[in-house]
């Protein structure tokens, strides 16, 4: 009997499309055939070159080019052009390769269904199966085209960046990029210029992270749980009042918040001085500026966990707090072994992807100080400048495009590690782990 297996997976191996020619699956052939002479002609056409691209990052920048008494300039190689060309290449061979590996896998399988006695599926019959055995893998390919181009492609990009010279004043298209390693690496943490700029501006990031989550949380919920006392009256009203802040959008919040607290003519000052109390640095001294942007945070996040809160405390039952209060258990000790345990085990991960967002928080800092104010010896950064807003002014501002790759890297690690910690402590991820 022969092997149809062995030979049709050679066949595959051969060229996509052969091995299901001979399982005599003429259509599936036909196609992947098509498939493997399409992506065979675009290596041929472009890819190779694409990769070249990728590699050397270009040949010749761009020129001046006497012509007669004219001087003209003469267009080179434009090497962020070639990068992203080449990325977009080396993903679609990838895909390309993904394809002509299941094509040999498919073809193994219908060739042993046949050795069996099996007839192998028409067409139809194998877009029905495809679409029965593997309907989510269907429904979720085009997502998965999106995620790969607007989301792992300029995550790739940017790594790839970190590892250039691309940075002012090696700009292309008058300028080629090279290849340059881990050296941006190392010059973030041992050239002086860039080291106290970093170190600095991280313990500082990892501080506010701390502290704004902290602040915002533990406000949310004494504030939720004052609220919900029995002797509180119009809970509606208080509720009300302090959701207000939420309703707002963050950005009419944060700009009336800069001008209330500028230090010249902001209100806040205005009276301060009218009661003798002098007028307060709130953003142009260095720490009280920080002290600032965490109080102006707590007026932000406070009304989003005491919404959270609310919602969770309606459903622990009263019977716990009578049963407890007839044992003598006083109002701290129901707080502290009944109400924060229960809050505790259902905003957990809340509070852990509030931390992660907070290292990436953008608005509240550009918003109200910018950054500032400004601190000598730092290099493009300021006093309340987080990783994120940092990275922003290098890139849009100063035009340090590798710097930005590198602090986008360690973000991307930061934040990526602690979703990754949340997920796993969820309870939806032990229960897919049961199940599974």
């Amino acid at each position: 009997m022969p092997n149809h297996a062995i030979r049709a997976s050679l066949l595959s191996v051969l060229f996509m499309g052969f091995g299901q020619l001979y399982n005599r699956q003429v259509i599936k052939g036909l196609l992947l055939l098509l498939i493997g002479a399409t992506g065979l002609t675009a290596s041929i056409l472009y890819l190779f070159d694409n990769i070249h691209g990728l590699i050397t990052l270009g040949d010749q920048s761009r020129q001046l080019v006497k012509v007669g008494k004219v001087v003209k300039a003469v267009d080179g190689d434009h090497s962020i052009f070639m990068m992203v060309q080449g990325l977009i290449s080396l993903l679609a061979f990838l895909g390309w390769l993904g394809i002509y590996l299941l094509n040999i896998r498919d073809s193994y399988i219908v060739g042993k269904r046949r050795v069996g006695g099996f007839k192998p599926n028409n067409f139809k019959q194998s877009v029905h199966h495809v679409l029965e055995r593997n309907f989510a893998y269907v429904i979720l390919f085009i997502p998965f085209i999106f995620a790969l181009f607007l989301n792992i492609l300029p995550l790739l990009f940017s790594i790839l960046i970190a590892f250039t010279n691309y940075a002012a004043p090696v700009l292309p298209p008058a300028n080629l990029l090279d290849w340059v390693g881990f050296e941006t690496f190392k010059n973030l943490v041992t050239l002086k210029t860039w080291s106290r700029t970093f170190y600095g501006v991280f313990t500082w990031t990892i501080i506010w992270a701390v502290l704004s989550t902290a602040t915002t949380f533990i406000g949310g919920i004494l504030v939720a749980v004052l609220i919900n006392q029995r002797e509180i009256k119009l809970k509606r009203v208080w509720r009300t009042l302090l959701i207000i802040p939420f309703a707002i959008p963050n950005l009419v919040s944060l700009l009336v918040f800069r001008n209330l607290l500028n230090t010249e003519f902001g209100p806040i000052n205005q009276y301060l001085s009218w009661f003798g109390l002098g007028q307060l640095p709130w953003l142009t001294d260095p720490m009280w500026a920080r002290v600032t942007v965490i109080g102006v945070n707590m007026w932000l996040g406070i009304p989003v966990i005491m919404i959270l809160v609310s919602g969770i405390l309606t459903t622990i039952p009263r019977d716990m707090y009578e049963s407890a209060e007839v044992d003598g258990a006083t109002k701290w000790q129901l707080f502290r072994k009944i109400t924060m345990p229960m809050v505790m085990f259902s905003t957990a991960p809340v509070l852990i992807m509030q931390f992660a967002g907070n290292i990436n928080n953008f608005n509240v800092i550009f918003l109200l100080t910018d950054g500032n104010p400004l601190v000598s010896g730092y290099q493009y950064a300021g006093a309340t400048d987080l990783l994120v807003t940092w990275l922003y002014k290098l890139t849009l501002t100063n035009r340090q495009y590798n710097f930005s790759a590198v602090i986008g890297i360690i973000i991307f690690v930061l934040v990526a590690t602690l979703s990754i910690y949340n997920y796993r402590k969820t309870r939806s991820y032990r229960e897919d782990d049961i199940i599974q």
